[in-house]
């Protein structure tokens, strides 16, 4: 029963990515968090670039629906290991990650769905930031025990989505709305906020977690790995994500099969690699990819809350720094954030190893 709940969340999410895409958001970006955000810190004024400006109702939806389902099912609490700040620097670095391969690990299997061979490139690199990441990880890798703080500090990251819906609503004057370019391409709102909201309660529910699904690829087999279980839910997630974003994007024309001139993709194919590595392994060290971070924000978590904060402040200095890729190829300030965020994801992993375990327990909650 619990994978098939996993099976639903998985086909929900592909088939709301590739409908949204259809009635309106970018090609190949029914939803994609890293995109998004960097929409939303354009609507708030964080940067000024005319194009990418637009409070998209999706993540909106991700972060309420998590929170209403976490209080009917009773599980909306605060809690924090300790560790908001490295966990909101990290935030900054998945979404320069994400830029720079031009998508997050959802828009990446949509890419992929919609034909795009190129996105596979990133699939590889994500899938080796995972490997990387769960060596730290078994090497005695973790950010210490989650505690609970008092419920105040739950409800902030929430409290800031119901503001940006009232803000999406009632469109005040110091909101801003692209008139064209990729923040003026969106489905209609409230089509939009349902998906997110319903994203939102499913992943909630389930887990669902693109880098958790990726890190089952390396634990496919009999042996045990030291603790982890080998339940497969997330992985047959991920599997029905694509397959019903597959059959959605050829049923709906959107399925275009090649190598060159797809969507939000170009020719720098190994900085497309190292940019989804880069948000592998942070995903990893923070218990969850860019979406996850959403979801556990909207249910209380504080050091969700503060990679969301990030994942915001990332968004804003990806544009006004230049940083993410583009049809042309990856910029040079890209490639040396790509590079830099690496060796310090090596370097925050070696300063949080604790050689005397085997594994950070908070690891079998990542994967579960």
């Amino acid at each position: 029963m619990a994978v098939r709940k996993f099976i639903l969340t998985g086909a929900f999410i592909g088939l709301a990515g590739v409908m949204l895409s259809f009635f309106g958001n970018p090609p190949n970006s029914g939803i994609c968090v890293s995109c998004f955000m960097e929409n939303i810190a354009g609507s708030l004024g964080l940067h000024n670039n005319i194009r990418m400006q637009y409070l998209r109702p999706e993540i909106i939806g991700f972060v309420l629906g998590s929170f209403l389902i976490s209080i009917y099912r009773k599980e909306f609490k605060s809690t924090s290991n300790g560790t908001p700040l490295l966990r909101f620097f990290v935030g900054v670095l998945l979404i320069i990650g994400c830029s720079v391969f031009m998508g997050c690990p959802i828009k990446m299997i949509l890419r992929i769905s919609a034909g795009d061979i190129t996105a596979v490139i990133g699939l590889v690199g994500l899938a080796t930031g995972v490997y990387i990441g769960i060596k730290f990880i078994e090497g005695g890798f973790g950010l210490g025990k989650p505690v609970q703080l008092p419920l105040a500090n739950a409800f902030l990251i929430p409290a800031l989505m119901f503001l940006f819906l009232i803000f999406l609503l009632f469109e005040p004057s110091f909101i801003y709305s692209s008139s064209k370019g990729a923040g003026a391409q969106h489905a209609p709102i409230y089509l939009s906020l349902s998906a997110g909201l319903i994203a939102g309660a499913l992943a909630q529910k389930t887990g669902f977690c693109i880098t958790g699904g990726v890190a089952r690829l390396f634990f496919w087999g009999p042996k045990e790995v030291r603790g982890c279980p080998k339940s497969t839910g997330l992985l047959m997630g991920i599997i029905s994500f694509f397959l019903i974003a597959l059959f959605a994007s050829i049923l709906t024309g959107q399925f275009l099969l090649g190598w060159y001139g797809q969507p939000s993709s170009n020719e720098n194919y190994g900085w497309s690699f190292l940019g989804m590595l880069l948000a592998g392994f942070g995903s990893v060290l923070i218990k969850g990819c860019p979406f996850r971070q959403l979801i556990l924000a909207g249910q209380g978590d504080s050091d969700a809350g503060a990679a969301f904060l990030g994942m915001l402040t990332g968004a804003a200095l990806v544009q006004n720094w230049g940083l993410g890729g583009n049809a042309v190829g990856t910029p040079y300030e890209g490639k040396v954030a790509v590079l830099l965020g690496i060796c310090l994801l090596f370097i925050i992993g070696l300063i949080y190893r604790n050689r005397e375990i085997s594994i950070a327990p908070e690891f079998q909650s990542n994967l579960d």
